[in-house]
């Protein structure tokens, strides 16, 4: 009887071995990178000009056209500039996962992992020139049900009524299931 159990103890060990974890994400292909992204403010701007971000995508969005994006950008009735969540414009989900901000006082280089939890999504975000945040994304990875991760730097507001713009640094990890937020291919 010890020999039957030793043997079938030894063929899980070799299954389990020979299968792997089947929690573990394939490996990351998409390498991270920086950009710049440019904002128009949701009114008082040419309806043309992207006023909407996708973390998902990485791109700067028109939100006349229907596509999906995780944030928008405006200048409030007081003079703010204001990001706001897709849950504050009424687009977001009622259960799950919403797009959200995480304020930081890290170094934008210094941001090198995106925290799962934490994140404000159904308030409006004012905004700075010099602010940092880690952003996340609506769930867009559906066969994991994970959203996606990045990070930006204020680096310029123009509220003139000819412009109405933010400029932003901006960095997302492309690949589902990864919250790296370093240049190159992630590993975490």
């Amino acid at each position: 009887m010890h020999r039957f159990a030793a043997a079938v103890t030894c063929l899980l060990v070799g299954f389990t071995a020979a299968c792997g974890n089947p929690n573990d994400l394939a490996d990351a292909t998409i390498p991270n990178v920086e950009s710049t992204v440019t904002l128009s403010a949701l009114t008082g701007t040419p309806i043309a000009t992207p006023s909407a971000y996708s973390v998902a995508e990485a791109m700067a969005v028109r939100t006349d056209q229907g596509a999906p994006f995780d944030f928008a950008f405006n200048i409030d009735p007081a003079g703010r500039a204001v990001f706001l969540p897709l849950a504050v414009l009424g687009l977001g989900v009622t259960t799950g996962t919403n797009a959200g901000f995480l304020a930081t006082d890290a170094t934008f280089e210094s941001i090198t992992s995106a925290p799962l939890n934490g994140y404000v999504t159904a308030d409006t975000i004012p905004v700075e020139v010099g602010q940092r945040y880690v952003v996340r994304s609506r769930v867009v990875c559906s066969g994991l049900g994970v959203p996606k991760y990045g990070k930006i730097e204020i680096t310029a507001i123009d509220p003139s009524p000819g412009a109405r713009t933010i400029t932003f640094r901006v960095l997302t990890d492309d690949n589902c299931g990864y919250r790296g937020l370093e240049p190159d291919i992630p590993t975490e």
